[in-house]
């Protein structure tokens, strides 16, 4: 007899939903839409379409010698100055890579540094880092300077590049004006096909050579997009020396990979397919993320370059802290890295069994005070030496990743919403209240929603919206994004 009154209850609850969303959406007929807003209210949208097909935006790595203008070159892509630039060779250590947008297309660029001469000779230190850089990448492009022509050093690339078997764009570097078009066509000598004349400090010549990149960049990242239907990928990150290769180990049962007190042990991702509660997953072990990239060089610089893609392979990061130490502001910006990558989290409290009741004490009000913006991850005090309540380990990651999938009807959530600003209006803000008109769920894989509204939403509202979103629905283990689009009544 309940359940007959349960379901009847949950039909007359939907049905209310549905008449809320016919209403709201009826709403919307009265304010200019823009066609994107059109599409994904009708579910056609970019965001709404086939989201097991969305995956890590495509990556393009820009590789050359020393001082041929690759962070120049990067800095016009992107149209505004990020990578630092300077007249003298190897000043490139501060970022790895970056989000541009060329035509409609996003892609993910990668600035390569770090190559300067040494001791040994720079041969040895280019094959590396372009081999590694080249591993990485969907697309290459390969800037000479078109001034000095080919050198010995360019033409070692020349052989990783055919090697590697990827797509190549030539990029014929400093190129100011047609006087040096004959310098750009003497590097066919190279064998990479049409080399493109580019000025990247004046922008001559940048939009065709990034054409030419679009045509042979794919849609998704080969490197980075999670296989669908396998085992869910599990990575492990943390900084250095938190018990990341223990803790792969123990959770394989056998010594899968090196472990050894000195930190930076671990320079390769290292996949292992474990079985766990019935469950086959996919664990990686990663490189710890060192204080920043700008302090690593050579081996570790792209130890953490592929750390990045081993996390975006992944679809749930397990955070490991040291808990005999002190939260440190790594551990904070390891975890900030993972929401950043849209990926499930869950904080993993390593090395539980050496520690005190005093240390507990001082670890819970570290954990209140450094970790308040993310109060939603999913919690797991063990110890990889010993085993110690690793069972808590999966039920954590299965939390996390049901939120990282969950998706919430249009009509509930609007019906929620409603309730949330009948009880708590925005503020008046220079005599007008903005109104939420519409919302709806655009994606998961993080949950992302989509705010209609007649004014501008204060992000202190914003962050006000999803801490009653998680209240309600959940969302433990998951970021969840909330935009906002602002849209005006038609005119009469």
């Amino acid at each position: 007899m309940d359940a007959t009154v349960d379901v009847a209850v949950d039909s007359h609850d939907n049905a209310d939903h549905k008449a809320v969303e016919r209403a709201l959406r009826a709403g919307l007929a009265e304010f200019d839409l823009a066609p994107e807003d059109e599409a994904l209210l009708s579910g056609e949208g970019p965001d709404a379409a086939d989201e097991q097909s969305r995956g890590p935006l495509p990556v393009v790595a820009v590789i050359g010698r020393p001082n041929v203008g690759k962070s120049s070159l990067v800095n016009r892509i992107l149209r505004r100055r990020e990578a630092v630039v300077e007249d003298v060779p190897g000043v490139t250590r501060d970022r790895v890579s970056y989000e541009g947008e060329w035509a409609g297309r996003r892609f993910t660029i990668v600035d390569t540094g770090g190559w300067e001469a040494d001791a040994t000779g720079i041969h040895l230190r280019v094959a590396e880092q372009a081999e590694i850089a080249i591993e990485l990448a969907d697309v290459v492009m390969f800037v000479v300077d078109a001034t000095v022509g080919s050198t010995d050093d360019d033409e070692s690339v020349v052989r990783l590049l055919r090697k590697a078997d990827k797509p190549v764009v030539l990029i014929a570097n400093k190129v100011d004006d047609q006087r040096g078009e004959a310098d750009a066509a003497a590097l066919w000598s190279l064998g990479l096909g049409q080399p493109w004349p580019v000025s990247a400090v004046h922008g001559r010549g940048s939009g065709d050579a990034l054409d030419a990149v679009l045509e042979v960049l794919p849609a998704v990242s080969a490197h980075g997009a999670y296989a669908q239907g396998g085992p869910r990928r599990v990575a492990l990150i943390g900084r250095p020396n938190v018990g990341k290769s223990s803790l792969l180990n123990r959770l394989a049962g056998e010594n899968r990979v090196v472990v050894d007190p000195v930190a930076g042990t671990t320079r390769d991702p290292v996949d292992e397919l474990i079985e766990l509660g019935g469950t086959t997953w996919r664990f990686v072990d990663t490189a710890g993320i060192r204080r920043r990239v700008h302090q690593t060089r050579g081996a570790d610089f792209y130890a953490s370059l592929r750390t990045q893609t081993a996390l975006e392979k992944a679809e749930v990061a397990v955070v490991l802290i040291d808990s005999e130490e002190p939260i440190a502001e790594q551990d904070i910006r390891v975890i900030q890295q993972v929401i950043d990558a849209g990926r499930a989290l869950v904080i993993a409290y390593n090395k539980w069994d050496l520690l005190d009741e005093e240390r507990r004490y001082y670890l819970e009000r570290e954990i209140e005070k450094e970790l308040v913006q993310v109060p939603w991850a999913p919690r797991a005090n063990i110890s990889a030496r010993t085993g110690r309540h690793m069972d808590r380990l999966v039920p954590a990651i299965e939390t996390a990743l049901a939120s990282w999938d969950t998706r919430i009807p249009t009509g509930r959530l609007n019906a929620f919403l409603g309730e949330v600003v009948a009880g708590h209006p925005h503020p008046v803000r220079g005599g007008k209240q903005p109104r939420i008109l519409f919302a709806t769920q655009a994606s998961t894989r993080p949950p992302r929603f989509v705010i209609f509204a007649s004014g501008f939403i204060e992000a202190g509202y914003r962050r006000f919206i999803e801490r009653r979103l998680r209240e309600q629905f959940g969302f433990d283990g998951t970021p969840i994004e909330v935009s906002v689009r602002v849209r005006e009544k038609r005119r009469r």
